[in-house]
């Protein structure tokens, strides 16, 4: 039976119907409202309503940023969303008359990308969504970790560096202020002050101002060829790759998926992640090891994750 999932971001929400295999059948979006909770569940109970129009359905996922509370039926804390232990099930069901789970964004991503992408031969994977911040899933014996509070898989925020840089989760020197876009556009910037020669390619694509690069116009830069760009990715993926060494250490996976917007730099990303994660590596060469691969799914990767999960 066809299942709908819908991912929630900060200012958008994007829903679609989902079959057994994991194609999208018919999507749609809605503009939100990150600080109007009220206006995000119109949003959802509206998509919903619409794609049930043409299709038959048998339940709901629903992918949210944030930690997730153990049952799946409410969101703990959202950083971008103003969800503070916020029962979204019970408000989702007043306009929605379907079974609904909810589950963490990244979550969702990582298991379609465990069910019907580059994890689908696997039994054991970890993913890392490298986007403005750095979110992760971690699958074993082929089940979904949640942990006994709901929060497993919150990756972005494993401590890398001691007093280094400050995360908006209130701590210092997380993985996340140094594997995420946030990192390289923090780097961008700063390489534009330090040495604005070097960087007049990425000062150029930000219209002459070094304090306005974002992250794309780096990927765009790197792909073009310009030296500093693809060191910034060079250096992204050195942190990448230490923490993926971390977490093989604790987990033990086949392989790694890397995906959101920054990972489509492809392999100037992913290239300088395998070196650093061998360097890293304990006891190489007597063990066997994960591959580090690009997701297969792009934007539809929460929406096929959620639409799965609540299937299951």
């Amino acid at each position: 039976m066809n299942t709908i999932g819908v991912d929630i971001g900060g200012t958008k929400i994007g829903a679609g119907v989902v079959d057994e295999a994991g194609h999208v059948l018919a999507q749609t979006r809605y503009d939100t409202d990150p600080t109007d909770p009220g206006a995000i569940e119109r949003a959802v109970i509206s998509a919903v309503a619409e794609l049930r129009k043409a299709h038959e359905v048998s339940a709901v996922g629903v992918a949210a940023a944030g930690f997730v509370s153990p049952r799946r039926d409410g969101v703990l804390f959202a950083p971008n969303i103003a969800w503070r232990d916020y029962p979204l099930r019970d408000r989702l069901s007043r306009g929605i008359s379907l079974p609904i789970v909810v589950e963490n964004d990244a979550n969702a991503a990582g298991w379609a990308e465990f069910r019907f992408g580059r994890g689908r031969d696997v039994e054991h994977m970890i993913m890392a969504t490298v986007g403005t911040g750095l979110g992760g899933a971690i699958i074993v014996d082929g089940r979904l970790l949640r942990g006994a509070f709901g929060a497993a898989g919150e990756i972005g925020h494993m401590q890398m560096v001691p007093n280094g840089h400050y995360c908006g989760c209130g701590h210092e020197g997380c993985w996340e202020m140094y594997g995420s876009g946030r990192a390289l556009t923090r780097a961008a910037r700063a390489a534009a002050v330090a040495y604005p020669e070097r960087a007049a390619a990425l000062i150029e694509l930000a219209g002459g101002s070094g304090e306005k690069i974002k992250g794309p116009q780096v990927t765009q830069a790197a792909q073009a060829g310009d030296p500093l760009a693809i060191e910034l990715f060079a250096d992204l993926g050195y942190w990448l790759g230490a923490g993926i060494s971390d977490l093989a250490a604790i987990v033990d996976p086949e392989i790694a998926v890397i995906g959101g917007g920054v990972a489509q730099a492809g392999d100037l990303l992913l290239e300088p992640a395998r070196e650093s994660f061998r360097e890293h590596l304990s006891a190489r060469g007597y063990r066997g090891e994960l591959t580090i691969e690009l997701a297969e799914f792009g934007n539809e990767a929460g929406i096929v994750g959620a639409a799965d999960l609540a299937r299951h």
